[in-house]
């Protein structure tokens, strides 16, 4: 359970994730590398056609093929200003060049965040959640 209150939890979230960009993306570590684990329906990855079990061979110019998931979120940092990645993946034994533009969160995703935490932290169902609380 979460120790701060409701309230100061959804404000964070709010403030962390506003204008935050998101791949859409999760991803594991392979011994050694790091492959797509799942991919987010209509998020920056799909999109861009990043698919469950492609293997990451280099992100903007870096070798991922001995990289852990550390090495992949400071890619990410990095690309934080431009918003861009160009991803060499490899899939079925081919390498493919994706080409993918991070996107802020929605309102909508941001409520689900919200929404999520005061459940799984605070036991606050959704029907009592985060969209039924004042905004400023």
């Amino acid at each position: 359970m979460c120790t701060s209150s409701p309230r100061e939890c959804e404000q964070a979230i709010r403030q962390l994730s506003s204008g935050r960009r998101y791949l859409g993306a999760m991803i594991e570590e392979l011994n050694p590398g790091i492959v797509v684990k799942a991919v987010i329906d209509d998020g920056p990855a799909a999109r861009a056609d990043l698919r469950p079990g492609d293997r990451l061979v280099a992100v903007n110019g870096r070798s991922t093929l001995e990289g852990d998931i550390k090495d992949f979120k400071q890619i990410l940092y990095t690309a934080k200003e431009t918003g861009v990645l160009w991803i060499i993946i490899k899939r079925q034994g081919v390498l493919k060049k994706i080409d993918v533009r991070l996107e802020p969160y929605s309102k909508a995703q941001i409520d689900k965040m919200v929404a999520q935490h005061l459940l799984q932290g605070h036991g606050i169902p959704p029907t009592v959640s985060a969209t039924s609380t004042p905004q400023q």
